[in-house]
């Protein structure tokens, strides 16, 4: 009755839950059915799209939602990364890779302007991305980039410390003219206007790519606070926003709406303090991680939001192989077995951030779990400052960690030593030499080195992947049709239409 006794609260969290969880990508949210009048309304009303004047509108350093959002109407990178995070060429026509791997020479393609009419050159692309580079927000994609050169009018030239056989999947970064009054010009379908106090996204005229766009004019309906967002999307006034619907301060919204959603890199994991403590054992780390349930998580307490993986690397990936994780599922017998093996001799202090209600939530119910094979398990919910504090000093046994991982799936931050994220202080030479590896190998060889890499991390369990979020693209009921949208696209294939 031990087990029967310690999961009851779970089982009755989750069946609560499961009573309210929505259903998939682009299906409606719980709630009436709009009636013929809303959609009347909806109709009724122009397709209008959030916009911050007041927050940066700089292509790469922005850090506005809905002004990201925007981004790839009016901007294009080299390269972009479809559903699979596969990188596709847009402004680069071909590229070619020393043997070393440390040497990469890009062509773009001829005939590209900007909204000016000033042609692309590879002047414009090396600028672009060396202010990338010197930036926050995508930094880490340039960590062995040594130099970004222009050796041609087409010609850019990288050149790495260390090889990167998926470098393409980490330029997928806008490319922009800069004029001398401080305005950033793309090469994208379409050109951000301006009337007296009226913000409009106009179609460009001879845009390259000569495709038909689902509409001429978009206009954009000015917000200045999180609050203007959400009034705005419940009355209809705009008629898409993207967001996190289980993310820290998730927005609420009450209308009636579709939900577009799409895979991203953002990983929920166990990070194990493998430095010194109970999951210093192997023993406990494998026991730990067939405790859990992550079925259950992603049904019930992520409502489907996620995507259940055993691998750190997203399910939607080509680099997936649910046969090597397999050693990592779900499996009361298998974990009761494990830790039965250990000792406790005082209780495993699992961290989680508190300003999550959806990762305490599951903090809760993973506790609960292992309390069920005796384990007993201190969950410690605190503030992200002090979370932060506590995995730098090591005070804790395990935590739920969740990182953005860059589109190459690279996991040097988290599990190389000194990794920048690496506070389980995991230090392996087997680990860092697949790693580097892994990152080295070109496309033939990419699914045999993430092969062998996930399959010593299974063994090992310095960390236990749980899942990667699905971030959601909005709109109003009935308005949208064709939504396709990628990590860093809610537009992606511009195959979309307003009805």
């Amino acid at each position: 009755m031990k087990r029967l006794s310690a999961l009851l609260p779970a089982l009755a969290l989750l069946l609560a839950l499961a009573a309210c969880t929505p259903s998939g990508e682009g299906s409606e949210t719980p709630g009436p059915t709009a009636s013929p009048q809303e959609s009347q309304q909806a109709a009724e009303v122009p397709f209008s799209l959030p916009f911050y004047p007041s927050a940066s509108l700089h292509p790469t350093e922005s850090a506005n939602r809905s002004n990201l959002t925007l981004m790839p109407l009016l901007y294009e990178g080299l390269f972009q990364l479809d559903q699979s995070f596969q990188p596709q060429p847009v402004l680069c026509q071909s590229y070619t890779a020393s043997e070393d791997g440390l040497t990469w020479v890009f062509t773009l393609r001829a005939g590209v302007t900007f909204s000016d009419g000033t042609p692309l050159t590879a002047r414009e692309a090396a600028d672009s991305l060396l202010a990338a580079q010197a930036g926050q927000r995508y930094a880490s994609r340039f960590s062995s980039v040594v130099s970004i050169e222009a050796t041609g009018e087409l010609e850019l030239t990288v050149t790495l410390s260390s090889p990167n056989g998926a470098l393409p999947a980490l330029l997928d970064l806008p490319i922009y003219l800069e004029t001398e009054a401080g305005q950033y010009l793309g090469t994208g379908p379409y050109v951000l206007t301006r009337t007296e106090d009226a913000w409009t996204l106009t179609a460009r005229e001879g845009w390259w790519q000569g495709l038909e766009l689902p509409q001429e004019n978009i206009p954009l309906t000015a917000m200045e606070q999180t609050e203007d967002l959400v009034h705005a999307f419940d009355t209809r006034e705009i008629g898409l926003v993207t967001t996190d619907l289980t993310g820290t301060g998730a927005v609420g919204f009450s209308s009636t709406y579709e939900v577009w959603d799409y895979d991203t890199t953002d990983f929920l994991y166990l990070m194990f303090n493998t430095r010194s403590g109970p999951c210093a054992d192997l023993t406990v780390r494998l026991g730990l991680s067939r405790g859990v349930d992550r079925t259950s998580i992603a049904t019930s307490l992520f409502s489907r939001r996620v995507t259940e993986a055993t691998l750190p690397v997203s399910p939607a990936s080509p680099l997936y192989d649910e046969s090597i994780g397999a050693a990592l599922n779900y499996s009361v017998e298998e974990m009761d077995l494990l830790l039965s093996r250990w000792e406790q001799t005082r209780p495993l202090v699992f961290l989680v951030n508190s300003e999550s209600s959806f990762k305490t939530s599951a903090a809760q119910f993973l506790a609960e779990q292992w309390e069920g094979a005796g384990v007993e398990v201190q969950v410690e919910s605190v503030g992200w400052e002090e979370y932060l504090s506590r995995l730098e000093d090591g005070d804790f046994d395990l935590c739920l960690a969740e990182a953005v991982l860059t589109p190459d799936f690279d996991l040097t931050a988290l599990l190389g030593t000194g990794g920048a994220l690496n506070y389980g202080g995991w230090s392996d030479a087997r680990t860092d030499n697949l790693l580097a590896a892994f990152r080295a190998a070109g496309t033939d060889a990419r699914a045999d080195a993430a092969g062998a890499l996930y399959t010593h991390l299974t063994e090992q369990a310095p960390i236990t992947p749980i899942c990667f979020k699905h971030h959601s693209v909005l709109t109003q009921w009935r308005a949208v049709t064709g939504l396709t949208p990628t990590q860093s696209n809610a537009f992606y294939g511009l195959n979309w239409s307003v009805s």
